[in-house]
């Protein structure tokens, strides 16, 4: 879907990338100046590179060696800012319908009462943007860009301006773009829960180089990169479903390859495909199963890996059936449990530490 094989130097900032993304989400990760955004502005067209190439659905927008550059308003790429951009002299509708001419008649794939309907906006139509929340903007320009039918959506780091409420908001809409819309997506951010929750592949950059890139799952749990991960926030990504609800207490049940886990509340129907990040920090270990804890989830696997981590810490990899998750625990907490690889344990996670910031639809 979109091959970038780019160099760029500007004001002492080198950037030198090259990666590949299919359908669905794809995460440009990384810290703030890593270069994220300058890839986006020139897969957009806004920046151009020294020298390179991108290519969208077999069709190449920039290549220096054979002297192409499509201009921006015919790359057919919608971008999406951290700060809306809304024109704003003009109503919601007349924005949105603004994004709708931009798009030649004969290639118009998504209509206005559908971006509406999916981002929920028809009560903000005849608005102006001043009279607008940060989330209603975001959704409004969300919804302009959609509607020029672009072959691929660019989304620079949407959410930063807002609080927690609004950017899990607005991260069941952009849930919802994903699986309904099926319009191709690279989504930049330095938010971890954002990955867990929208990534179907991740690249990792790092001060304008590739670290990694791939399955986000995979990149995450692995321990050479959680430096850039960042330490605290490693642990493993899960595929589950969603297989109960207890109304009572609040408690979802969710089925994986291995088990089940018991979560806060998770909004989701049952039988729907799920993602849930699980934190090595929030993980225990225990040599038998625990009596009169108040953890909820108790699951038996063995111990595949130990690695030592910055502090003392130790970084405890356990096989699940068919899944591996990871415990951070103290080297002390190791010795006394003698764990070697192989060894059979049972990793305690608390139903709480799985809340909505770490589960979202597959």
């Amino acid at each position: 879907m979109l091959e970038v094989e780019i160099a760029l130097d500007h004001a002492g900032f080198k950037l030198d990338v090259r990666f590949t993304c299919g359908q669905g989400v794809s995460v440009l990760f990384g810290r703030s100046g890593a270069g994220k955004s300058t890839v986006l502005s020139c897969i957009a067209g806004l920046s151009r590179p020294d020298r390179g190439r991108i290519i969208v659905e077999d069709r190449v927008l920039f290549d220096s060696a054979r002297s192409i550059e499509v201009p921006v308003h015919r790359r057919k790429i919608g971008y999406v800012f951290q700060d809306a951009r809304l024109l704003p002299h003009l109503t919601v509708r007349q924005n949105l319908l603004y994004g709708y001419r931009l798009a030649e008649a004969s290639e118009r794939r998504i209509d206005l009462d559908v971006v509406v309907d999916l981002l929920d906006i028809a009560p903000l139509l005849g608005r102006r943007p001043a009279g607008l929340s940060g989330g209603e903007r975001q959704r409004v320009a969300i919804g302009r860009a959609l509607l020029s039918s672009p072959r691929l959506l660019l989304m620079d780091e949407p959410l930063a301006a807002l609080d927690m409420g609004r950017r899990a908001q607005i991260l069941r809409y952009i849930e919802r773009l994903r699986d309904e819309l099926h319009v191709p997506i690279v989504y930049v951010s330095h938010a971890i829960e954002e990955v867990a929750r929208l990534a179907d592949s991740l690249v990792l950059l790092d001060h304008g180089k590739v670290i990694a890139s791939g399955a986000a799952g995979s990149i995450l749990s692995q321990p050479k990169l959680r430096q850039y991960v960042g330490g605290e926030e490693a642990g493993a990504l899960l595929e589950a479903k969603v297989s109960a609800h207890d109304e009572v207490y609040g408690l979802t049940t969710l089925t994986f390859a291995g088990g089940s886990l018991l979560a806060s509340e998770v909004d989701a129907l049952i039988g729907e495909s799920v993602r849930v990040r699980i934190r090595a920090r929030d993980v225990s270990l225990a040599l038998s199963p625990p009596q009169d804890v108040s953890i909820l989830n108790v699951l038996a696997g063995q111990v595949c890996s130990i690695q030592p981590e910055p502090g003392g810490a130790m970084d405890v990899s356990i096989a699940i059936g068919a899944t591996v998750i990871y415990a951070r625990i103290t080297r002390l907490s190791t010795e006394r449990l003698q764990l070697v690889a192989g060894k059979t344990v049972y990793a305690l996670v608390k139903a709480v530490s799985l809340d909505r910031s770490s589960t979202g639809l597959a």
